[in-house]
């Protein structure tokens, strides 16, 4: 028998909202679950590309750490590493 007062509230009817729109509803423990990728606008569900992150990592790694200049060239530093 659970205990009294101590597990949330649960919502039968929760709302799965993806950019302002109510696309399905589940059991939660929140009244609205805000997302922003589900099945129906999903590349392997769709079948279509659709480019979600546009920096790639390696680059955005090289000029967070300073190893390539804002015209996409390589700072001295990284490159007399790669020289070494």
């Amino acid at each position: 028998m659970p205990k009294d007062n101590i597990h949330p509230t649960w919502y039968p009817e929760a709302k799965v909202i993806c950019n302002g729109e109510v696309v399905m509803t589940t059991g939660s423990t929140q009244p609205e679950i805000h997302v922003e990728v589900w099945s129906g606008n999903h590349p392997f569900f769709t079948g279509t590309q659709k480019i979600i992150d546009a920096e790639g990592r390696v680059d955005r790694f090289l000029r967070k750490y300073g190893m390539v200049e804002r015209g996409g060239k390589k700072n001295n530093k990284a490159a007399d590493a790669d020289n070494k």
